[in-house]
């Protein structure tokens, strides 16, 4: 292909999904190209993320992503079917439940207002309800917890990926395994794209999804990016401990475990001061010994003869201003949008973000859910809309 009229950087899950949402787009005729430097996807963070999707966020943009993505994941043979094949990706509706301590009262009571508000399925529990809902939980020290009712859960975050990007390209979209060296721009607009064989693609749009390689993307259209790449350690673990009616529970310390199998997945983020930028995927065995597996063993008395069977490492790209993404077109650059900063909610918020980029991209504006408090604006002026649900 000699030009192209999109060109997505990045063609995991929210490259895929906006690709999709282009090529689907009844507003836009014109050619769209996904540049991904690995078609094994097998370091991107979506195959490696904890792959669930919920509504309990703090930020109303937040909720209307990921209500949108569970919308999307119930129709998905409406949107991704190929052929009359409807794609399986195990989408598991079971929600989350965020526990707090007498500290973390008024975060959790604050947050349930701004989810009722939005329409969110959502139900504030005292320990006396936690405990008869889940009696194998331990309550006494909680001040209650938040327990969404539907639309929460877990999924193959693999098999969505690649169900989008199948659709996409059953729909004409190109994708060319090819890492992306620099964007070439002349005065407000990036005229090209160079790749690593030394070739260059032109284009009249492109489109920043690249996860933890962006920022470095972004700089070479003399952009800075606020975004950095995070190491996040995952555990599968097993136990003789029977957990009916589990939900993926957020401690009060941010530990997290779901069940996955006949075992659970559980992790947590490092202190801040113990998780600087990072690229390797060395895991970080020493955070579960010392602080995941005794929160976990307090929490859950059944847990104290965990057994780790495999682990592994993934990244987020996070947002070191406000945790939400960077969403949409620098003033600077008129074709240069951006999908950035996810801060570990991409894959949840693919789709509303890949339908929202095509609004952009169709139209000059969003048509369906009005995201415009996730643009640069915010980041130029260092006025963060920060999001106080981070896991």
């Amino acid at each position: 292909m000699q030009q192209a009229d999109v060109v997505i950087v990045g063609g995991a899950a929210v490259g895929s999904a906006t690709a999709y949402f282009l090529a689907a787009q009844p507003g836009f005729k014109g050619s769209v190209v996904v540049l991904e430097q690995d078609f094994s996807y097998g370091k991107c963070a979506t195959a490696l993320s904890a792959a669930s999707i919920r509504h309990q966020f703090s930020t109303p943009e937040n909720i209307w992503l990921s209500q949108f993505g569970s919308h999307f994941l119930k129709q998905l043979g409406d949107y991704l079917a190929v052929d009359g094949a409807v794609p399986e990706v195990g989408f598991q509706e079971r929600g989350y439940l965020f526990l707090a301590t007498e500290a973390g009262r008024t975060n959790l009571q604050s947050n349930h207002h701004i989810q009722k508000a939005q329409g969110v399925d959502v139900a504030l529990l005292t320990p006396a309800q936690l405990q008869a809902r889940f009696d194998w939980l331990q309550v006494d020290d909680l001040f209650g917890g938040s327990l969404g009712l539907s639309g929460e859960g877990w999924l193959d975050a693999y098999s969505l990926m690649q169900a989008l990007r199948r659709k996409a390209i059953a729909l004409g979209v190109h994708y060319r395994q090819a890492k992306v060296q620099r964007l070439n721009r002349v005065g407000h607009r990036v005229v090209s794209v160079r790749l690593d064989d030394g070739s260059t693609l032109p284009c009249a749009t492109v489109i920043n999804t690249a996860g933890t390689g962006a920022a470095a993307l972004a700089r070479t259209a003399g952009l800075a990016l606020p975004v950095e790449s995070r190491k996040r350690s995952i555990f599968y673990v097993t136990s003789s401990a029977k957990l009916p009616g589990c939900p993926m529970v957020i401690d009060p310390t941010g530990a997290y475990f779901r069940p996955e199998g006949e075992g659970f997945i559980c992790g947590v983020a490092p202190k801040a001061a113990d998780d600087p930028e990072c690229f390797d995927f060395e895991v970080q065995h020493s955070l579960f010994e010392e602080v995941l597996w005794p929160t976990l063993a307090a929490r859950v008395p059944g847990f104290e003869a965990l057994r780790v069977q495999r682990s592994w490492a993934g990244h987020y790209d996070f947002n070191v201003l406000d945790h939400n993404v960077i969403l949409g077109a620098h003033p600077e650059v008129d074709n240069l949008l951006f999908a950035n900063g996810f801060s570990g909610h991409g894959l949840q918020q693919s789709m509303g973000v890949g339908r929202a980029l095509s609004e952009l991209v169709a139209f000059g504006a969003y048509r369906t859910l009005d995201l415009r408090r996730l643009g640069w604006e915010r980041v130029l002026k260092h006025e963060p809309l920060h999001e106080i649900n981070i896991v």
